[in-house]
């Protein structure tokens, strides 16, 4: 693994530009991306015109391979471009510089894409417990839960659970979803549905407020 470390500033512009990317490179490092990815594009942002990776290597004091698989993985996020100079023969890199468009990409390419994953293991997991209830309260058949009120309970409160796990993943999915599609999000109703994302603790049997010590004769 590539070590890198910390930029020389050449001049007062150049510090503030290092200053600039050390912030962002530790967003993007909170939000999952790696540091470096941050740093370079937060220096082609801040740049005057395009940068080699030459020049992206000096800048951030990486090796070259360190600088090739960080904008690999930027050209990939669409993050980053490439571009020619007449005359060069050197690949030069050009930033994304509609900040709204890199994050809606990623929201809707990764947190959305999760969020909807966990919608469908909730689901299905649901279904998984419906099998093992008794349907329509008939006879309890081989390996049936019906005859034994402990287990029951314990289906219900999981179903519980689980229902309360889908209702916060749904509200989560419609409220990218509206952020991605650019509608007014309505704040009242989300707290509304945040609200209604509750279940029950189960009865402990013994452990009422009411209940009191035997009294001793």
């Amino acid at each position: 693994m590539t070590q890198e470390r910390a930029p020389k500033p050449h001049d007062d512009l150049q510090g503030i530009r290092y200053q600039v990317a050390e912030a962002v490179g530790g967003l993007m490092e909170l939000w999952g991306f790696k540091r470096i990815m941050g740093r370079t594009w937060a220096l082609l942002y801040l740049a005057a015109g395009p940068l080699s990776a030459a020049e992206l290597g000096e800048a951030l004091q990486v090796s070259p391979g360190s600088v090739s698989m960080t904008v690999s993985e930027l050209l990939k996020w669409g993050v980053v471009k490439k571009t020619w100079i007449p005359g060069d023969r050197r690949d030069f890199y050009l930033p994304e510089t509609s900040v709204w468009k890199m994050v809606s990409r990623v929201i809707r390419e990764r947190e959305l894409l999760y969020v909807r994953e966990t919608n469908d293991r909730l689901t299905a997991a649901q279904k998984d417990l419906a099998a093992l209830q008794v349907v329509g309260g008939g006879e309890a058949g081989a390996g049936s839960t019906a005859g034994d009120p402990e287990q029951r309970a314990a289906l219900e409160v999981l179903h519980s659970r689980i229902a309360a796990l889908q209702q916060l993943s749904q509200v989560g999915q419609l409220l990218i979803e509206q952020v991605l599609g650019g509608r007014t999000i309505d704040v009242v109703g989300l707290q509304k549905a945040l609200s209604l994302v509750t279940s029950p603790l189960p009865p402990h049997t013994g452990d009422s407020d009411d209940s009191k010590p035997p009294e001793s004769t």
